[in-house]
């Protein structure tokens, strides 16, 4: 199971909001590239990196930050938030992004998410699939879509797509565990047959304390999104160093 620290961006510093609300902005650091660094530093190779201003403007807005990041570190990025045409995909790869995920995109312009599969490829091509009360969230988590998250990803699993980082928009930010519940039912619900093509799911929101690491890895999860919990001082940095170590 790959580890994936977070990066969340407003205002070009590294902050982290509690259910989405950006009411409740907490800023931890002034520099994401001194961040971006101690992650490489302890071990990690990859960096879930969002632009919150740009999930709620609709474009991208934060890429002088990836750019940043991705060409003064090895870390592989994935990089969402506000990405919403060709032009915004074309600067994120551009500006050094390994991975895109798209979530509003992907329910309000399904043509336009799809044609990013085909042109890209699944392994590029990330499904944010976060939900509140197992309904697509979208709009940086501003609206709640009638769309049911499991078919929305099955949906989508018929289109090529792979990777899915589904946030529980009730467990993000709140240091209260994640919703292992959810994830089981999204794996039990896996279209695919064939382990080249099973579902990469990534896990996000809730990650309170080291020991649910290793138990989302026995459900099948691809990789995990740690937040709060790093800044928090819940999960040290050398922790994390050394179950990439001995794993």
């Amino acid at each position: 199971m790959r580890l994936i620290p977070a990066i969340d961006i407003i205002d070009g510093k590294c902050v982290r909001l509690s259910k989405g609300d950006y009411d409740t902005k907490k800023i931890y650091n002034e520099n994401p590239l001194e961040v971006a660094k101690s992650f490489e530093a302890h071990g990690i190779q990859y960096l879930h990196l969002v632009d919150l201003d740009g999930a709620k403007s609709s474009r991208i807005v934060n890429y002088k930050i990836l750019e940043q990041i991705a060409s003064k570190t090895s870390l592989k990025i994935d990089f969402g938030g506000g990405l919403k045409s060709d032009s915004d995909l074309k600067i994120a790869f551009e500006s050094g992004a390994n991975q895109i995920t798209g979530g509003s995109i992907a329910i309000k312009q399904p043509e336009v998410f799809k044609n990013w599969i085909q042109q890209y490829g699944a392994d590029k091509i990330i499904l944010g699939a976060d939900a509140m009360n197992e309904k697509v969230a979208i709009s940086g988590w501003l609206e709640e879509s009638k769309e049911e998250v499991i078919p929305f990803i099955q949906n989508y699993q018929k289109e090529g797509i792979q990777y899915v980082i589904c946030t529980d928009i009730s467990k993000d930010g709140m240091l209260e565990g994640p919703s292992f519940e959810l994830y089981q039912k999204i794996l039990d619900s896996d279209l695919s047959n064939r382990a080249e093509s099973r579902l990469k799911l990534i896990a996000s929101g809730g990650i309170s304390t080291f020991d649910e690491l290793p138990k989302l890895a026995e459900l099948g999860c691809e990789g995990i999104i740690i937040g709060k919990a790093i800044y928090e001082g819940r999960i040290t940095l050398k922790q994390l160093e050394n179950y990439i170590i001995n794993k």
